[in-house]
């Protein structure tokens, strides 16, 4: 994973430091010999590698030196500098020089990338591991929309259902009431006609004379409710556990807790199944 920074960061050194030995070849090499010339490219090189081995061993130690960087970068700018001085001075390849007067800055920036890379390099396991937290993420996620979408459709499933029924129920009310409506309006012309009078005459004249026979159309309407029938007196606890202790030993052997409960409602005493349930177990503890 390494070399995907490494290597251009090397290619970039070399190709700067070429040009640099190169352009100071050409440059100085007219002015003074070219031995001076030669010393003065190798030691800007020079300088360079030996801050860029030395940020390369405090970064394997895991440590870091300010200024180092700083002179590593000073001997960066220099190569640039000259470059660009080369660039300037050059009448027909002006143009070509500059282009390349960026390469050295470029690879420490890279050099740069490339430790940064490494400061934050992570083992396999750790990868392995961050990925199978994120796709154990995307697991829960996905079921919990699951569940949402199911549970939306059963609801919007059962909601249609219940507004089907009411639509149902009420169009039945309706035809109901309309043919009671209809009933009514029935009985009632047959009451108020005049034949009906004449012949309840008819009938009942007979049996008692002079009565005329008179009778009301149904009831058709909100009625009364039935009051409730009242209970009797709620049995105390010792009434209760004493009943219930006298019907398990109606028998031999005592009965069990469902024939108690049976012969209890038959002989028309009256509790609740927790009361009943409670003094059952008081009893038989």
């Amino acid at each position: 994973m390494n070399a995907k920074t490494v290597l251009p960061a090397v290619a970039m050194t070399a190709v700067s430091m070429v040009l640099t030995l190169a352009v100071v070849m050409m440059w100085l090499g007219t002015t003074v010999p070219w031995p001076v010339a030669l010393a003065v490219g190798l030691g800007i090189d020079g300088g360079w590698l030996a801050t860029l081995a030395y940020e390369r061993r405090l970064a394997a130690q895991g440590d870091h030196s300010h200024a180092v960087t700083a002179v590593g970068w000073g001997f960066g700018l220099i190569a640039t500098g000259v470059l660009v001085a080369h660039a300037l001075t050059a009448e027909e390849t002006a143009g070509a020089w500059l282009a390349v007067a960026w390469l050295p800055v470029a690879a420490k920036a890279l050099w740069l990338v490339h430790g940064l890379w490494e400061r934050t390099a992570l083992t396999p396991g750790a990868l392995g591991a961050i990925r199978g937290i994120q796709q154990e993420a995307r697991d829960e996620a996905a079921v919990a929309r699951a569940r949402l979408l199911a549970e939306a459709r059963t609801e919007e499933t059962r909601l249609t259902a219940v507004t089907v029924a009411g639509a149902r129920v009420a169009r039945v009310q309706a035809r109901t009431a309309a043919t009671l409506a209809g009933a009514w309006s029935t009985l009632q012309t047959a009451r108020d006609g005049e034949d009906t009078g004449r012949a309840l005459t008819s009938v009942t004249a007979r049996v008692t004379p002079g009565v005329t026979a008179a009778w009301e159309l149904p009831v058709w309407g909100p009625t009364q409710p039935v009051p409730a029938l009242e209970t009797g007196p709620a049995l105390t606890d010792a009434a209760l556990d004493a009943l219930v202790d006298e019907i398990r030993h109606s028998e031999v052997p005592a009965l069990s807790y469902r024939e108690m409960s049976a012969r209890f409602r038959a002989a028309g005493h009256s509790a609740s199944e927790v009361r009943l349930r409670a003094a059952w177990k008081r009893v038989v503890a």
